[in-house]
Order: structure tokens, then sequence, then C-alpha cells
């Protein structure tokens, strides 16, 4: 028996546009960037390092700007108490290669099936995975800054906290911390905002069609 017109429509509301399984395939595509560049920088400027210092935070590490910076961070933070950076005590560096690697590999499947059910779940998943990232950030940044070994602190400040901007610029003491999105951290902010225009033009089409 022939399907009739509007159960041929409303076979056709589930099926994502091309321009969006495009997106969705862009923005899968771009998360590959966070393997191969650095996704936070962390910069420390001061009159006795004229050239500035900083970090940059990758997908499984974090390391100096130069050779010698990551060191320079840790003896500077020593004096106030902070405990040393090291990306060997820090879990997330070992399991966010695994969580964007599937975001990577899901985003293309969703691209290749084109239904709106999975691209709608993808979006909602990497958007919990993207704010879980910085929420994280944010705490690591708030226990190194304040959970200080204040016994053994050679400068000790009552009611001074240290923790860097998880973006943006702050001052501490005679430093200004500046605290930005570098590359793969660029590359996964646009491919963000590419998963929700797909999404919500997905959603915006079967709504048009009616």
């Amino acid at each position: 028996m022939p399907r009739t017109t509007a159960g041929r429509t409303a076979g056709k509301d589930w099926i994502v546009s091309t321009s969006s399984r495009i997106m969705v395939a862009l923005a899968a595509v771009l998360l590959v960037a966070m393997f191969f560049t650095p996704i936070w920088h962390i910069g420390l400027e001061a009159p006795q390092y004229p050239e500035g210092i900083g970090m940059q935070i990758r997908i499984n590490t974090v390391a100096g700007d130069k050779e010698n910076d990551l060191n320079n961070i840790n003896g500077l933070n020593h004096y106030i108490g902070m405990k040393p950076i090291d990306p060997d005590t820090i879990p997330e560096l070992r399991y966010m290669p695994w969580a964007v690697g599937v975001l990577v590999v899901t985003g293309l499947l969703v691209a290749a099936i084109g239904r709106r059910k999975p691209l709608y779940a993808w979006t909602a998943g990497f958007l919990v995975v993207a704010l879980a990232g910085l929420v994280d950030f944010w705490w690591w940044g708030y226990k190194y800054g304040h959970d200080l070994d204040a016994e053994h602190a050679i400068i000790k400040i009552p009611g001074m906290a240290y923790s860097p901007p998880v973006i943006g610029s702050k001052q501490i003491l005679n430093f200004t911390a500046h605290s930005w999105p570098s590359t793969g951290g660029i590359a996964a902010g646009v491919a963000m905002a590419l998963a929700l225009a797909a999404a919500y033009l997905t959603w915006r089409r079967p709504a048009a069609a009616r």
C-alpha cells in the first residue's frame, strides 16, 4: 500500500539536513585539534619577568611556554605554600583524551546517520563535557590557590588566595595572571557553536515545514 503524503512528511521530520550534517562533521573534525595544540594558556607578568612566564594546558599534560617556565612557576608557588603543578598527579589529564576521542568518533557517526535524536543526544553530551571541563578547571585552580601549606610558606598573607582566573586577567600580589583559551580551546569553542547551530536548525526545520 503506498505511503501517504502526510506519512512521507512525518518520516522526513526525523532526517537532518545536509548542511546540519556537514556542521556536525566539521565540529567533530575541529575537536581533533585538541590532540595537537594547547587547549588553554595561563601566563604571568611581573617586573622580575619582563618577558613573562606561562604554561600550556594540553589534552594530556601541562607544559611551560619555555623550557624552564613550569619549574619557575612551581618555584614561585613554593614561596606562598602552593603545591607543585605535576601533570602526573592530575587525573583529568588521563581521562580527557578518551572523552574527546569519543566525541570525535560519535560526532562523525551522527553526521553519517543523519537523524535528529542522535544529533540532539550528541550535542547535549558535548555540552555536558564542555561545561564539566570548565567547572573542573575552575575547581583545580581554586584548590591550588586556596589549599596552601601555610606552615612552610615563606610569604604569608592572612586571607590571601592565589587562584588564577578561569578566563581573563587578575592581579595576584605583584603578578598579573592571564588565562585564555589557546588554539585547541578556540577550536573546541567553534565546534560547540557548530553543534548548537546544527541542533537549532534541525529543531526549526520541522516547525517551519508545518
